[in-house]
């Protein structure tokens, strides 16, 4: 019997002994009269109260023969707890000593008072198990030391790591700030359909399954842009969602196959106006999340305060990919750039997807700062709308901080006919072996017919936004639950 088994299997006699003693090692009902936190935080009033019930999990134990400190945790706070033999039943205080362990949740009542060590500390006068714990807690200064077993364990990850704890409540901060700024600028929260007909919104392989009771198949969405359009054809002026999207593609420290994004659509609007009004928002959460506008990351101090840099997307090429004239490199030339680089060009990848690949390898990782990118190739974006004084371009931005692609944003294509023409292109492009083609979506096509307003709108990334003010740099950090492997693989 390994080490884990044995703890495993005395801890239920243990539960065994509570049974046996009639006791209920899981009851219903908890008396707690406040939280550790509000102990700690009214210690002084709660004090003068003849009698005071707190609850937790042990989280130490220490002490012998007829004293013992336990300290407990309640996810609001820490308080300490004292057992002394001559202050408590024998059979209560023995029953302790027997029963229970690190891990346990319990019920302490007694008076607060304050150690000759000024901690304060809650003299327990009776005690009830309120769940017993039968594996052991990974120990305090070590805990887990294997990563993948952090994210597959994660609430043991959240239980012994207050970091790994505190960057999910940053991340928590970021959804409610984003929430208060689209709120306060008159945007509506909506949900839209997470399981589609079509996948369609970007370029992505999406997820398939299919539904038994009406004998089709569907997609988890790749992203929610469709539908929040239709919703501007509707009548809805502004419209905003957080929500997952899915898509079936590779995993790596950016990238986990369900992801968390905000998406915005404001009819009447444009890509400028939506440029100039990002950044506000992006600086506005970054303030109140962190309290400043310059964040430690990666060994840099990102600065949202000044103007963010503005520059083309061939610029950026010509100056960090040495491509020279990028607008008219040949095919052949690009492959070689491919290949030079180190990047994979699949034989189905147009030009314009090669390029994108040669610009995520050698230029977004050196954009640091917060970064603008405007004015992309037509093919890049199906969806936005073409430059009026440059048809072969497109009124779209991206916004790069920390090397990492955090904002995508356009002018909306709001031409049916155009629409249908891109959607055809993308049909072709997937008949000749790309996947992450756009489909031809004629329900969308037909809705646009009605008339759609000239709008704005972009998708910020939940996840690396998370990454970029937590300082780190895999995103299964910033994800409760990210997309693993199974263990006995």
């Amino acid at each position: 019997m390994s080490s884990l088994e044995e703890i495993r299997q005395n801890r239920l006699n243990k539960l065994e002994v509570l049974r046996k003693k009639g006791i209920n090692p899981y009851p219903i009902s908890t008396h707690a009269d406040a939280c550790l936190k509000e102990a700690a935080d009214n210690f002084e009033k709660l004090s003068k109260k003849k009698k005071l019930s707190l609850a937790g999990r042990v989280m130490a134990l220490r002490g012998q023969g007829g004293l013992v400190f336990a300290d407990l945790s309640d996810g609001t706070g820490a308080f300490q707890a004292l057992l002394k033999k001559d202050e408590l039943p024998e059979e209560m205080f023995s029953l302790w000593g027997e029963v229970v362990d690190i891990g346990d949740f319990v019920e302490v009542t007694g008076t607060l008072f304050i150690t000759k060590r000024n901690e304060k500390t809650l003299q327990v006068k009776s005690w009830r198990m309120l769940g017993k714990s039968l594996r052991p807690l990974p120990e305090k200064w070590h805990g887990l030391t294997d990563t993948e077993e952090r994210f597959r364990k994660r609430y043991l990850d959240l239980l012994m790591n207050e970091e790994v704890r505190d960057r999910f409540l940053l991340r928590s901060r970021i959804v409610s700030a984003l929430r208060a700024l689209l709120d306060a600028e008159g945007f509506l929260e909506v949900e839209t359909s997470i399981l589609q007909l079509l996948a369609g919104g970007a370029n992505a392989e999406p997820f398939k399954t299919h539904h038994h009771a009406l004998d089709i198949d569907l997609y988890l969405r790749i992203a929610p842009e469709l539908d929040l359009k239709k919703l501007l054809i509707g009548g809805y002026p502004k419209v905003y969602e957080i929500g997952r999207s899915f898509r079936n593609e590779g995993i790596d420290v950016t990238h986990n196959p369900e992801f968390t994004t905000v998406e915005w659509y404001e009819a009447y609007s444009d890509g400028a106006k939506q440029q100039v009004f990002v950044e506000t928002v992006l600086r506005s959460i970054v303030q109140r999340v962190c309290g400043t506008t310059r964040v430690p990351f990666d060994g840099h101090e990102l600065d949202f305060e000044k103007p963010f840099e503005k520059v083309t997307y061939f610029e950026l090429l010509e100056r960090h990919a040495l491509i020279s004239h990028p607008r008219t490199v040949t095919y052949d030339a690009l492959v070689e750039k491919a290949k030079e680089l180190g990047v994979g060009a699949h034989p189905a990848d147009g030009p314009e997807k090669i390029m994108d690949s040669i610009y995520k390898k050698a230029v977004r990782p050196k954009l640091i700062q917060p970064t603008i990118i405007v004015d992309y190739p037509k093919e890049y974006i199906p969806l936005a709308k073409k430059k009026e004084d440059d048809e072969s371009m497109v009124d779209a931005f991206q916004v790069v901080v920390g090397g990492y692609e955090i904002v995508k944003a356009f002018s909306e294509l709001n031409d049916p006919v155009d629409q249908r023409e891109r959607f055809l292109a993308q049909e072709k492009n997937k008949k000749s072996g790309d996947r992450e083609a756009q489909p031809n979506d004629e329900a969308f096509l037909e809705a646009l017919e009605y008339g759609m307003p000239p709008a704005g709108g972009l998708a910020i990334s939940i996840d690396r936004m998370t990454m970029l003010l937590s300082n780190v740099k895999n995103i299964r950090e910033v994800i409760f639950f990210p997309t693993l492997r199974p263990k006995n693989e």
